[in-house]
């Protein structure tokens, strides 16, 4: 391209595809102020609290904000990556990127960047732009589309094109809960973790994260989207419908979120003679807090205690070849045309 440019001119990068991972988010560290910081970015998300900034923030900034850091931080600890120094949700998201950055070779630039911490979305989008992207794939890794995960991932991204005089192409990852690759790959790592147990569950729970049930009465489609993901993994699979049952985690305030909970099923079920139990989190990517300590720490902790004899947590599809697969056909499906 050089050659034909007029003499004096800057250079000129080939124009290259680019793609950008993006996921929750995490604190850097566990110390109250790093966690105070993570936190009141997440919390002040008015996609993931949807009460008038003037109700919500004195609230937040007050009370919740001078409490929940400490109780928030004591739980990371529990799950942090030592030898990393680092939340398990960043390493293996860094892994991620270097592998599909292997998969897909010359086609595509790949970075990452989260929404909520660092490295932002912001720096994604700067980095794949300075590598001479023209073209870029927002992909949020949510397999249910919610406006709390995949619509504010979006939106923090669409604000930063705002600021960019020139702007790349933009394509956006849409939901890939039935997409056959992933559908495959969810049940074919079920399967597997289950197999090496050395217990046969008498119930296996999809626990996904909740919300609250007034976000599903405005139309946002999460809901159905968890139950057929599971429907979907049991037909894989030819289960029985009580085999693998639906529920919701990580509920937060004191309205009514979508039910059935999690931490109440897994109290109840030794009552009802179910005293071995396997648990999998279908809508994470990565596992994360929600996955590492809510549920194979405390949700552990909690059916023990309620009478259950054992328990067990199936990990997400992380960077596993299983996961790399699925993450490869779905990103290549959204890149025809332009790869």
């Amino acid at each position: 391209m050089s050659q034909h440019l007029p003499a004096g001119h800057p250079a000129v990068k080939p124009p290259k595809v680019g793609v950008l991972l993006s996921n929750l988010g995490t604190p850097d560290a566990t110390d109250y102020w790093s966690m105070r910081r993570y936190l009141s970015e997440f919390l002040s998300d008015q996609r993931v609290i949807e009460l008038p900034k003037i109700l919500w923030q004195p609230l937040l900034q007050g009370i919740i904000l001078s409490v929940r850091p400490q109780k928030s931080g004591a739980n990371y600890k529990r799950i942090w990556d030592q030898e990393a120094n680092d939340s398990p949700l960043r390493v293996i998201a860094k892994r991620q990127v270097a592998k599909l950055q292997t998969r897909l070779g010359e086609s595509a630039v790949v970075a990452y960047g989260m929404r909520y911490g660092n490295p932002s979305l912001a720096s994604g989008i700067a980095q794949l732009q300075e590598a001479g992207c023209t073209r870029i794939l927002l992909a949020p890794l949510y397999p249910q589309y919610s406006a709390t995960t995949v619509g504010t991932a979006n939106d923090r991204a669409f604000e930063t094109l705002m600021k960019m005089r020139w702007q790349p192409a933009i394509r956006t990852l849409p939901a890939y809960f039935e997409e056959p690759a992933y559908v495959k790959a969810l049940a074919e790592s079920i399967a597997e973790g289950v197999a090496k147990l050395d217990f046969t569950p008498d119930v296996i729970l999809t626990s996904y994260h909740g919300m609250p049930i007034t976000y599903l009465t405005n139309g946002d489609p999460y809901h159905c989207q968890c139950f057929k993901t599971t429907r979907l993994v049991r037909e894989y699979l030819g289960w029985a419908p009580e085999k693998l049952k639906v529920t919701f985690q990580s509920r937060f305030g004191p309205s009514k979120w979508l039910q059935p909970y999690t931490d109440k099923t897994l109290m109840a079920l030794p009552k009802e003679g179910k005293t071995k139990v396997a648990v999998v989190a279908p809508a994470f990517s990565v596992d994360c807090i929600e996955t590492l300590e809510e549920i194979a720490i405390t949700g552990e902790e909690e059916f023990i205690h309620a009478g259950g004899e054992r328990y067990a947590y199936i990990p997400c599809l992380n960077d596993s070849d299983r996961g790399m697969d699925m993450l490869e056909a779905v990103i290549r499906k959204e890149l025809m045309g332009w790869v």
